[in-house]
Order: structure tokens, then C-alpha cells, then sequence
């Protein structure tokens, strides 16, 4: 039995490499996806033009204008004459955010009396307005806080501000963990689901049936060669993140890899039951585009998942990509316990018992 699956195995591992559109799909592209898509899906806003329209010309003023001038986020300054330029402005998107300073803004606070200044920003794209009015609103409490030390009055209680795992806020350390989860997951997804359609495609599955294989051997002949081409794709990530995109790993690799090839073998399993449902490789593609979807959406890759609502966090147990996604970060950004693994683990195993148990129920349907 070992010798004619071992024969399947090497059968499938070498049509993956003769298939030019295959190597690509499988071998080079998701290390070329990581790069891009670190770069390009982060949540750092950068390149913002600024608009201010100020109606106050004193040294307070001036000073306030000159710290949002120095802030790298903002890279370019446009001034504004009326308050009608700021509609206009915004509904352009000439800029991302005006500050508006009133003409008695420097008087005030030579005072030592409260002074506004009014941030007004664009809501359309809401993300980023958020992002933008809490760099702004820093920038404000800073200048706020010299202010009042400069002049003698008593600040408030001045908040200090620790950032663990990522201390300097890099954008790569989060997006690349939540891009290996995913890109492994769609190497695995790939592989197995097209495996048996391109056999029924390419006419080359009756032989299979007529051959001595069971079909239970054919399904392990089938998920293992996806299994080795995945955790190979994942290890060239791996390197790819580690050595040229300089994002550490601090975690257990034992325990990653252990946790991966679970997470492989539901990811898998998915993948075979779709393959055994479809007659051709684009039904096959297909449903797996139906899957991945809401799979990757509801994964924690893009929002949080502890803001859906419960009943949609208690479907997305059964998710194992949002499993994954919080082993990868635990070894990317910290040395998490054994006990985060295993508890994410298991669940991932429970699915690969089920998907796999499945999918081998409905190959022997088909067959049947």
C-alpha cells in the first residue's frame, strides 16, 4: 500500500513541476505576493496633503502650523484663504484634512484661557480619518502640553506611551504574519483543489479508478504532494520575511510548523471536497473563490474579529485561516506559551478530521 502511494506522490509532485502555470501559481508567486502586499495592504497613512486655513497670524499660531509641517506624515502643505476654500477642498480631495485656527487663537492662549483649533476631516474614506485625527490629535496635545508648561499652568496628567511587540508601530510587523497565514492557505487551497479536477479534465482519472489504488489511497496520494509543495512555499516566505523584509521571529518554529501542518491538512481538506464536487478545473477555481471570500474576510486579517458579532465569532471557530493568522502573529511578535498553540490548534484539528473525512466520503460517492 505505501509503495502505490508513495508512486501517486511522486506522480503529483512531478506534474506540479512540469506545469509552467502550476510552478508559478504554487512555487513563485506567493513569495512575490508577500512583498507586494506588504507594502501595498498596510494601515499607515503616509503622502497626506493638508490643508490650513488659519485667521490668526501669532507666534502660537505660527508654531502650531510649523509642527504639522514637520510631521512626515504630511506631505504637503496647502494653504487656504476662505472658509469656502475648505469646502471646496474636501469635496475634491485636494486633501485628507484642514486644520482651522480662529483669529483670537494666539491672544487665548497668551492668556492662559482655552483655545480651539477645529480638524475637519474628510469621512468618506473612514479608515483613514481616524488614523489621521489621531496623528492630529497627538501633534495638538503635544503643542498643548509646551504651551502650558511655558506658561506656568498646571498640565494634566501627561500620558506615557509603551508599545509592546512592535514598539516602533512598523507597519510590516503586522501585515506579513496575516499574509503568510493567508498566501499558505491559498497555496494549499490551489493544490489540492485542482488536483482531482485536472485529473477528470485531462482524462487521466479513469486510470486512477482501474488502477489498484483504493480511493482512500488516491485522496492521501493527492493531499500529501500539497501538503510538501505548501510547506515548502510557507518556509520561502518564511526567509523571504525573516531576511529581506526584516520582520523577526521570535517565536517557537518547532511549534509553528507543527500548528502549520495541522492547519495545512484542514485547509486541505476543504480543498479535496471541492476538487471531488467540481468536473473541471475552473468549477473547481470557482468554488474555491466562493470559499476563500468570507474565509479571509471574516479571518481577523482586515478588522478585528473580537468587534463582529458573537454569533459570527462563534461561525468563525470553524474558520481555520483566523486560527492560523493568530499563531503566525504569536511567533512573528512574541514568544507565545505552548497553551496559545494548543488552543488554537485543536480546533484546526477537529476541521481537518472533518473536511478530510468528508471529502474521502464524498470521492468514494463520486466513484461509486
Amino acid at each position: 500500500m505505501f509503495q502505490r502511494i508513495w508512486s501517486l506522490i511522486i506522480k503529483e509532485l512531478l506534474a506540479s513541476a512540469r506545469d509552467p502555470q502550476t510552478r508559478w501559481v504554487v512555487l513563485f508567486s506567493p513569495p512575490f505576493l508577500l512583498v507586494i502586499y506588504a507594502f501595498a495592504i498596510t494601515q499607515e497613512i503616509s503622502s497626506v496633503t493638508l490643508g490650513v486655513h488659519t485667521q490668526d497670524r501669532g507666534v502660537e499660531a505660527r508654531e502650531l502650523i510649523s509642527r504639522f509641517e514637520g510631521s512626515t506624515t504630511f506631505e504637503e502643505i496647502l494653504y487656504l484663504r476662505r472658509d469656502a476654500d475648505i469646502t471646496a477642498a474636501i469635496d475634491s480631495r485636494s486633501v485628507d484634512l484642514v486644520l482651522r485656527i480662529g483669529p483670537d487663537f494666539s491672544r487665548q492662549l497668551e492668556r492662559g484661557e482655552p483655545a480651539n483649533v477645529q480638524l475637519i476631516l474628510d469621512g468618506r474614506a473612514s479608515n483613514a480619518a481616524q488614523i489621521l485625527a489621531g496623528y492630529s490629535g497627538r501633534i495638538v496635545q503635544d503643542f498643548n502640553e509646551d504651551q502650558a508648561t511655558a506658561l506656568g499652568v498646571p498640565t494634566l496628567t501627561k500620558v506615557v506611551t509603551r508599545v509592546w511587540y512592535n514598539p516602533n508601530l512598523d507597519p510590516l510587523w503586522s501585515a506579513v504574519p496575516a499574509l503568510f497565514a493567508v498566501l499558505t492557505a491559498i497555496v494549499g487551497f490551489m493544490v489540492s483543489a485542482l488536483s482531482i479536477a485536472r485529473e477528470r479534465e485531462l482524462g487521466t482519472f479513469e486510470q486512477l479508478l482501474v488502477s489498484p489504488l483504493r480511493p482512500t489511497e488516491i485522496l492521501i496520494g493527492k493531499a500529501v504532494p500539497a501538503l510538501m509543495i505548501a510547506l515548502a512555499s510557507a518556509t520561502a516566505m518564511l526567509i523571504l520575511g525573516w531576511l529581506v523584509l526584516d520582520v523577526p521571529l521570535r517565536g517557537s518554529l518547532l511549534l509553528l510548523y507543527a500548528s502549520m501542518i495541522i492547519y495545512l491538512a484542514a485547509i486541505i481538506g476543504i480543498g479535496l471536497f471541492i476538487s471531488s464536487l467540481a468536473a473541471t478545473q475552473q468549477q473547481a477555481v470557482i468554488g474555491l473563490f466562493i470559499y476563500m471570500m468570507p474565509a479571509v474576510l471574516l479571518s481577523g486579517y482586515a478588522t478585528p474579529v473580537a468587534n463582529m458579532p458573537d454569533w459570527l465569532q462563534a461561525l468563525n471557530e470553524s474558520n481555520p485561516i483566523m486560527h492560523f493568522i493568530v499563531i503566525s502573529k504569536a511567533v512573528y511578535m512574541k514568544d507565545a506559551p505552548a497553551e496559545l498553540f494548543f488552543h488554537h490548534t485543536w480546533p484546526m484539528a477537529v476541521i481537518a478530521v472533518v473536511t478530510l473525512t468528508a471529502g474521502a466520503w464524498l470521492f468514494r460517492r463520486r466513484v461509486s
